[in-house]
């Protein structure tokens, strides 16, 4: 049975798997953007890396970055907390205690949340780094009102396809369960509009086999070319999504939006 994934970044989910697909860029890239951000943007001399010991998305990640930024000259010190922990307050005084320029902590939402308070009580002034999951009402609601500084990387960036847009924020302010599911609000973040992309390539896929046979939309799913709200999308050998940028946004805290940052690609 073909499957499509939505965001699943790591490396290893299409590696050994003839029959898994997936529409959005991989962590290598992902790493990669964020260390040359760091570098650019804050011409940073001093990374902190932030990840749950033993989880592969997080260490991956962090293990990305770091041959980035190393590539560029910079210090990396990296932090391991152990699962289901709760305070984070000693990794962010060894990261301020390191000098740290910017602080990269590819963590899921729910430690995500509390390292940003953690770090907004703390009096936090080092840019906070968080990868796809921190793509997310609840961290534009845990950061709102503070004193810090959000970059999330992402696969779409609100503003960038007005019909779209329009035509979601009405469906979700006329169902009352979507809008909750949503955070109470209708912003509008990529997992969303990566989920309705892969929707319409797996549609694209059907009528491209003329089938509803499994076998036959799996023979056609590489092949499926689409232009979907997110970009452009196709296959390559593997089943990896070819794409060669990722959005950057800011946390407004101020007024619980993101703003678009830039469209960062990574040559090669």
């Amino acid at each position: 049975v073909p499957a499509i994934g939505v965001t699943c970044t790591n490396p290893q989910v299409t590696s050994d798997c003839d029959v898994y697909f997936r529409i959005c860029f991989l962590d290598p890239f992902q790493g990669t953007v964020h260390a040359n951000f760091a570098s650019e943007q804050f011409g940073a001399k001093t990374a902190y890396c932030l990840g749950e010991l033993g989880n592969d998305y997080d260490q991956g990640l962090i293990n990305y970055f770091t041959q980035a930024a190393e590539a560029l000259g910079m210090k990396v010190v990296k932090g391991d907390f152990p699962e289901n922990n709760s305070d984070f307050t000693s990794y962010l005084t060894t990261a301020k205690n390191e000098g740290a320029d910017v602080i990269f902590a590819p963590c899921s939402i729910q430690y995500a949340q509390l390292i940003v308070e953690q770090a907004a009580a703390q009096g936090i002034d080092i840019p906070l780094l968080g990868p796809d999951t921190w793509d997310s009402n609840q961290i534009l609601g845990a950061a709102q009102g503070k004193d810090i500084e959000i970059f999330v990387s992402t696969f779409y960036a609100e503003g960038a396809d007005p019909d779209f847009e329009a035509g979601f924020k009405a469906w979700l302010n006329e169902n009352s369960e979507a809008l909750t599911n949503n955070g109470g609000n209708d912003l509008i973040s990529a997992v969303s509009v990566m989920g309705y992309d892969a929707y319409h390539v797996a549609l694209e896929a059907m009528k491209k086999a003329g089938s509803v046979d499994k076998a036959d939309i799996l023979a056609a799913v590489p092949g499926v070319t689409y232009t979907g709200v997110s970009g452009a999308i196709a296959f390559d050998e593997i089943g990896d999504a070819i794409r060669d940028s990722a959005f950057i946004k800011k946390a407004n805290t101020a007024n619980n939006v993101w703003d678009f940052v830039t469209a960062a690609k990574v040559e090669g």
